[in-house]
């Protein structure tokens, strides 16, 4: 074996190719399988954030309740879940969707989130915002700057709760982005997966029963997620996720009357058309050298997977002269990690 650097392709290179009737199968559930009324849409995977499909993704439009999945993913990050928060007057009877919260009483960070996912309490999100950053505007920074972290510029929050303003707006893409990075969250996972909770109710003899809005959940298989929305501006606004297979999809529509039925419909489509591939492995040794009569084992620590259709073929590269692993689809360089190294 050579001692200079190299190119070595690894061992077990992904390729899909089926035949031709598959793909024409495909081809055509591309063509009619993806649609939607929707005035702006996307289906994007989870962990790769590949599209895989689009409707005036980047146009920017009010969104709604829909906000709040960037207001939870917020709060996790500033925000302990067993913080104690007390519900101060300027929470309290705030217009739309509301827990009933009442000035003086105090629930957990992870009640008012399970009220502010469930319900879409807009009280929930004004008392979550002000234990945060302490005013509306400071939270609404806040959000912005999740969304900067996230690679996101076609979008701007003004509140927590997506009650109509001209200056609040997303994209479809971007909406998508942010659920999904909100979905690497455990905690987040947990709360929008939640058909129904219990959260208390200081004062009453009874607690308060929170029954999700999300209809999903209970009418299709693998459904996890994430938030309904609704405003005379924005209209039906929905966000959904479904998990099969190991693909975790995720579906965003925004101004869509059957907005239940057109993310079922591009789930299905999701699903029939893409299935989830490792181009590599955890740890997976992908090179080696012998230098000065060592042996070197390249290894890459980090494990990629990728949703491929009918057609596409996906392998991966070592470039060892950049001590990276390169991804490609078809001929198009998707992904690069770094090499680790392994002396012996």
């Amino acid at each position: 074996m050579k001692r200079s650097l190299f190119y070595v392709s690894l061992v077990a290179a992904l390729c899909i190719c089926l035949g031709l009737a598959v793909m024409t199968t495909f081809a055509h559930a591309e063509t009619t399988a993806f649609t939607t009324s929707a005035q702006s849409a996307i289906v994007m995977e989870q962990s790769s954030r590949r599209v895989l499909f689009s409707k005036n993704a980047d146009e920017h439009l009010p969104m709604a309740s829909t906000t709040k999945i960037v207001t939870a993913l917020t709060v996790l990050n500033h925000a302990a879940l067993d913080d104690v928060v007390e519900v101060g007057k300027q929470a309290v009877g705030i217009e739309g969707s509301s827990i009933y919260l009442r000035e003086g009483e105090h629930l957990t960070v992870k009640e008012l989130l399970l009220g502010l996912m469930l319900r879409s309490g807009n009280d929930s999100a004004v008392a979550l915002a002000l234990h945060v950053a302490g005013s509306i505007e400071a939270f609404a920074e806040l959000m912005n700057q999740t969304a900067l972290e996230n690679g996101c510029k076609d979008c701007h929050f003004v509140n927590p709760h997506g009650l109509h303003d001209g200056e609040h707006y997303t994209s479809a893409h971007d909406l998508a982005i942010l659920t999904c990075a909100a979905l690497e969250n455990a905690s987040f996972r947990e709360i929008v997966s939640a058909k129904t909770a219990r959260i208390s109710n200081e004062g009453m003899e009874y607690d308060r029963l929170l029954v999700n809005k999300n209809k999903l959940l209970a009418s299709y298989f693998g459904a996890d997620g994430v938030k309904t929305g609704y405003t005379k501006k924005a209209g039906r606004c929905f966000v959904g996720s479904a998990t099969q297979n190991g693909m975790q999809v995720v579906v965003v529509v925004l101004n869509c009357g059957p907005m239940f039925e057109d993310t079922a419909k591009m789930l299905d489509a999701a699903f029939a058309e893409y299935n989830l591939q490792t181009a590599i492995p955890i740890n997976k040794v992908c090179g080696r050298q012998n230098k000065n009569g060592k042996d070197i084992y390249y290894y890459c620590r980090e494990r990629f997977v990728y949703p491929v259709k009918s057609g596409e073929c996906l392998t991966a590269k070592v470039n060892l002269e950049k001590l990276c692993v390169e991804v490609y689809l078809n001929e198009t360089k998707i992904k690069a990690l770094p090499l680790s190294i392994l002396e012996i």
